[in-house]
């Protein structure tokens, strides 16, 4: 079901029912920031919630679509905290598309970057995919009680996905893991991993991508074959150290891939 408000108190009551929220909702609120793009986590006991700045952020009409559309799909109850007439706006825009799109929309990254830790990444190859957290759980891959993003505020469904991130934010998940706690220091020093560079139209046309207003994914696995297009490790980016930081590394392994491949980042 989808709701919409025209604002919202980010409190634990659910202003739709007036009880504490559970984890069947999930709440789009468009504003004005000129602090960020967008922002996405839960405050004050409130449901994940993303935040998405109309001056700042151009697609927002694309984003909220989508929100709505994945959340439905899904099987949540969705709040969207947005003017009426913005709706109407949003809705018209957005005509032609929907959540999981088999093509690439203008604004979209052609390659899609995942960042692993080293021992993640030898038996990502040994099995020839990647798998979403709650799949290596459930194989008793990994013995963590619960994915990093779980202290940022993701949804528990978010284990399910496969996630991507361009600059230094997979770095940073990596350094993340390997403390135990969030670092956001990009200059840090930790560990370096894989960093994997995927074909995003290819992933797209073969119906696995899946936007969920805020994040680009892919549900359960992604086989490494035909969408991996380039691994960067320590040496293979040119690094004399497996030992660096989130930014030397992302820095270095963009360049090489860029060079190796003539793609662009």
């Amino acid at each position: 079901m989808v709701y919409r408000l025209d604002r919202l108190e980010e409190n634990g009551i659910n202003p739709i029912t007036g009880c504490r929220y559970d984890n069947s909702w999930i709440v789009f609120m468009l504003d004005n920031s000129d602090d960020y793009q967008q922002m996405c986590g839960s405050s004050g006991g409130c449901a994940y919630t993303v935040k998405t700045s109309r001056s700042r952020y151009k697609d927002w009409r694309m984003a909220v679509c989508d929100f709505a559309g994945y959340g439905g799909a899904n099987g949540k109850n969705v709040v969207l905290v947005i003017g009426e007439e913005d709706l109407k706006s949003a809705r018209e825009f957005y005509k032609g598309h929907k959540y999981n799109d088999q093509f690439l929309r203008g604004n979209e990254p052609s390659v899609l970057i995942h960042s692993t830790p080293m021992e993640n990444w030898h038996m990502i190859k040994q099995d020839g995919m990647l798998k979403s957290w709650k799949k290596l759980k459930a194989e008793g891959a990994i013995s963590e009680e619960q994915p990093v993003g779980r202290i940022l505020g993701d949804p528990e469904d978010f284990s399910n996905y496969i996630m991507f991130g361009g600059g230094v934010t997979g770095e940073i998940v990596v350094n993340s893991k390997q403390q135990g706690r969030i670092v956001m220091d990009i200059n840090a020093e930790y560990s370096t991993g894989a960093r994997l560079y995927f074909d995003a139209a290819r992933i797209a046309r073969d119906g696995l991508l899946v936007r969920d207003g805020c994040h680009i994914k892919v549900k359960d696995m992604l086989q490494l074959e035909p969408y991996l297009i380039w691994a960067a490790t320590w040496e293979t980016a040119g690094l004399e150290s497996q030992v660096s930081s989130p930014e030397v590394f992302a820095r270095k392994a963009d360049s090489t891939f860029m060079d190796i491949t003539g793609y662009s980042i």
